[in-house]
């Protein structure tokens, strides 16, 4: 089996390497590719990568590269992990609506929709040339605002899900809580991707068992503290909702006051920039065969175990069928919102592909909200593929965290200004 890593000099990929080492027997990976145009961060990264792969005695080879082409060649499948722009144009994403006093947040709000312009031109074109390629790959995107980008992956019909790493960190967080195996705990998550709640949370009477009982109250009475610290959500709210918000949902319901926290401690980027500096050099030392615990502090818990997962299910080698939380197509899942719409719900995958589980209905506190993003996410999508500083306003307008013209005139001349290098028709 062939796996390509788009973005594979991220300092990110020894994560997703030790996950592939430590699960071979669900992934049995024969040839792994890195490819990047950043060539120096990517020695690096394939150094360690082949480091750890050989001291867990995983018996794949890791190639490195910067030619697309020759990386996705008979690929079974290709991960994308890119960031258009690299961490200074996160950074920029992170700061400049804040001079308008909105968030400023790499996959939301305006900072989101100058993520989602510079990226969705990039991504279609490497889809694009899987396609030519090799058109039974399966794409997984883990590339942000990754319901968006999927949307436009699929739309133009390739053959893509994209991942992200909510659903199985508070799998999980329950499960140490509960004292029990991860895989005993089924979650009742819905939303968009950046943007769930998880509505029930089931433990199961054996893994894989279609029956169990509902602890979600129980949780919430015995760790509520714990959950609503973790999310930086006051206890009372959470304990109001009766679900538990991902921790993105802080955005909509406490937006001034995270504004005023975020103009206080500095931008996330410039913390993740430091961190991917001391990775590096850690990543250059040749005795380095382990994943360092600094890694930890760079995000994206439980992505290697998510994403092996989903790939050994859709590649047939995981033993079966299997519910994953993914973001894939509505067709009518949620009735409210578009077909084409892109939502974050359990499915079943499988060597057959992706189909999302029937959802009960949605509550109208949550459902409104959905559908307010789901039609921002649409406007943002045309005008990352079609460019126009009118449909950049149209996007920030239906915008939840934006939606005043004066606003969003000020905050559209912002992301033009910043992103001009990465947007060819601005």
């Amino acid at each position: 089996m062939k796996l390509a890593i788009v973005g594979g000099g991220s300092t990110y990929t020894p994560e997703l390497i030790d996950g592939f080492a430590r699960l071979r027997d669900t992934l049995p990976i024969g040839e792994l590719v890195l490819v990047d145009p950043a060539a120096d961060r990517l020695e690096l990264v394939g150094g360690v990568a082949r480091r750890i792969f050989a001291k867990q005695g995983h018996p794949a080879t890791v190639t490195t590269t910067g030619d697309l082409d020759a990386a996705v060649a008979d690929a079974d499948a290709v991960l994308l992990q890119l960031r258009v722009g690299g961490q200074a144009a996160r950074n920029k994403d992170e700061t400049w609506p804040l001079e308008c006093g909105c968030v400023g947040q790499e996959t939301t709000g305006a900072g989101g929709l100058a993520k989602a312009l510079r990226t969705v031109p990039v991504v279609l074109d490497i889809a694009e040339r899987v396609r030519r390629a090799n058109p039974d790959a399966w794409i997984v995107d883990f590339t942000n605002p990754v319901g968006i980008v999927t949307r436009a992956l699929q739309t133009a019909g390739h053959k893509a899900v994209g991942l992200c790493n909510v659903a199985i960190g508070f799998q999980r967080k329950f499960a140490a809580q509960l004292g029990v195996a991860p895989e005993l705990v089924r979650l009742d998550h819905v939303g968009l991707n950046h943007l769930t709640w998880e509505r029930g949370v089931t433990l199961l009477d054996a893994p894989g068992a279609a029956t169990g009982r509902e602890v979600l109250p129980e949780l919430l009475a015995g760790f509520g503290d714990a959950i609503a610290a973790d999310l930086h959500l006051p206890l009372p709210l959470v304990r109001r909702l009766g679900v538990v918000p991902s921790y993105y949902l802080r955005y909509y319901y406490q937006h001034d006051a995270v504004v005023a926290e975020l103009r206080e401690q500095g931008s996330r980027a410039a913390q993740v920039a430091e961190i991917e500096r001391q990775l590096l050099e850690l990543y250059a030392d040749p005795a380095l065969d382990t994943k360092p615990e600094l890694l930890a502090k760079r995000g994206g818990a439980f992505y290697s175990e998510a994403a092996v997962q989903l790939i050994g299910a859709l590649l047939g080698t995981a033993g079966g069928s299997d519910v994953q939380v993914v973001n894939t197509r509505n067709d009518g899942i949620l009735p409210f919102l578009p077909d084409d719409a892109v939502i974050e719900v359990p499915a079943t995958v499988d060597a057959a592909g992706v189909r999302p589980l029937p959802q009960r209905p949605v509550e109208p506190l949550f459902a409104g909200l959905i559908a307010h993003v789901t039609a921002y996410e649409q406007l943002a999508l045309e005008a990352a593929l079609k460019g126009g500083r009118d449909r950049v306003l149209d996007a920030l307008l239906a915008h939840p965290l934006v939606g005043q013209v004066e606003l969003a005139d000020r905050l559209a001349d912002s992301l033009l200004a910043h992103n001009k290098q990465h947007l060819s028709w601005a």
